[in-house]
């Protein structure tokens, strides 16, 4: 709209079918927009038979600003502080361009100052991935336009890259590292490919069409991260009375029921669709953690703490330093 609005003050008179070409958009997205600017907007737009496009009727200054309050404009604030971990991305120019925009036409007309938002409010991520500014862009490009997507990917536990061709459906951020979940169209599987693993993307150019029930979340409702399943399994897992306090304070899954205990302990229990994920959480929290069930978890927990303990036993005495410990958390 701010290109057409451009192009109607310039005297250019474009018409739906120029502009369509122009932003590789659909001419009737151009006539939806064009409406909502004469309807909504109140904008002086008319069609010139002779000209074969549109102009405005009396001179147009500028483009309407946008009316939000100011406890919007915070909240806008705050997603673009919580974006900032993205930074390296091919959103964030865009983002921060159209942020400036909207904060500077309104900031004559509210009252607070940006500096005591910025100096109060801030997001850290911890292990955020190391995008490839070239793979993002192509690769969420594909997804925005239907387009197969052609990569090499390198599996976790392989040590060579192998030819990919999918139909990509969704890409997602999930725990800072960037996911994308599409159609293997060899193995014809939905599958899900993190972008670090992938090299050498190329856009086919070939449409498809996304099937019309496809919901990341549905496809992720048994995940505790991105890892889908193949079957349904309940998992229970004790925690005392140290480690309850902070399980309580985070939703950890939809399917997550929270039974209080004696002394303090908490029992979490959940539906899951695989242990791959559930396994590396519970070993996070060490000995505060014991799994009730089910018995396949309990022995994989088992077997990798044993795996840990023979691996620190097999250290030279003299690299075995004291812990140094930092500040905890209150």
């Amino acid at each position: 709209m701010l290109r057409l609005d451009q192009q109607l003050r310039a005297g250019r008179f474009p018409n739906c079918r120029k502009l369509a070409d122009e932003l590789e958009v659909s001419s009737k997205t151009i006539q939806r927009d064009i409406e909502f600017m004469r309807d909504q907007l109140g904008m002086p737009i008319a069609y010139d038979q002779l000209h074969f496009g549109f102009f405005y009727t009396e001179p147009v200054t500028h483009f309407p600003s946008v009316e939000v309050s100011e406890g919007e404009v915070v909240a806008l604030f705050v997603a673009e502080k919580a974006l900032a971990q993205y930074r390296g991305t091919s959103f964030e120019r865009p983002l921060r361009t159209a942020f400036e925009k909207i904060s500077g036409g309104l900031k004559d007309r509210i009252g607070f100052q940006w500096g005591d938002v910025d100096s109060a409010i801030s997001f850290r991520g911890l292990g955020a991935t190391v995008a490839d500014l070239e793979l993002f862009e192509i690769v969420s490009r594909t997804v925005l336009d239907s387009h197969e997507l052609a990569f090499e990917y390198q599996k976790l536990r392989s040590a060579r890259h192998e030819a990919r061709r999918v139909q990509p459906y969704h890409l997602g951020c999930v725990e800072n590292q960037w996911y994308l979940f599409g159609f293997d169209l060899v193995r014809r599987q939905l599958r899900t490919f993190a972008l670090p693993r992938m090299r050498a993307a190329r856009d086919t150019k070939a449409k498809f069409r996304r099937p019309a029930d496809f919901s990341i979340d549905k496809h992720l409702g048994d995940s505790l991260g991105v890892f889908k399943g193949q079957g349904r399994v309940k998992v229970r897992i004790r925690f005392d009375a140290f480690a309850a306090r902070l399980v309580r304070e985070r939703n950890w899954h939809p399917s997550q029921k929270l039974k209080p205990l004696t002394a303090g302990e908490l029992e979490l229990s959940m539906t899951l669709g695989s242990l791959e994920e559930i396994e590396r959480w519970t070993l996070s929290w060490g000995s505060h953690a014991r799994v009730l069930e089910p018995v396949e978890l309990q022995r994989r927990i088992r077997q990798e703490a044993e795996s840990v303990l023979a691996a620190m036993k097999s250290l030279p005495s003299d690299s075995q330093c004291p812990p140094r410990w930092g500040n905890l958390p209150a």
